[in-house]
């Protein structure tokens, strides 16, 4: 992969947290081999892990994955922004003035946008 042009103090990528569902073991192995393709296995908390750094066509291809495995096989998938980790190679998400403010205002819904909040 080649090296991202971003500031490593500003770049973050969606980071998913996978859960597998109990299942019988031809869908078991079903849900494993879907998750293989995109995800990496973390045997201290037993749990698999991918991260999708820009809505592109890999990014999106992951995300439906992730997606097809919980609608199919009852997977659980946590998604959260993190700092991009130290090892990531791929593309990042930067952090856009814009978005950190539309981000805040979706964390408090009962200010209408635009209004101060109360201190």
């Amino acid at each position: 992969m080649t090296t991202s042009p971003y500031s490593r103090d500003n770049a973050w990528v969606l980071e998913a947290t996978i859960r597998t569902a109990s299942a019988a073991d031809p869908q078991w192995q079903e849900q494993l081999d879907r998750l293989r393709t995109i995800a990496a296995y973390d045997s201290a908390t037993q749990t698999w892990r991918a991260c999708v750094g820009a809505l592109d066509l890999t990014g999106v291809q992951v995300l439906q994955t992730l997606f097809d495995a919980a609608r199919v096989h009852g997977t659980e998938v946590c998604l959260a922004p993190v700092a991009a980790p130290a090892h990531w190679a791929g593309p990042a998400f930067t952090r856009d003035p814009g978005v950190a403010a539309l981000l805040e205002a979706q964390a408090d819904r009962g200010r209408p946008l635009g209004q101060l909040p109360c201190a």
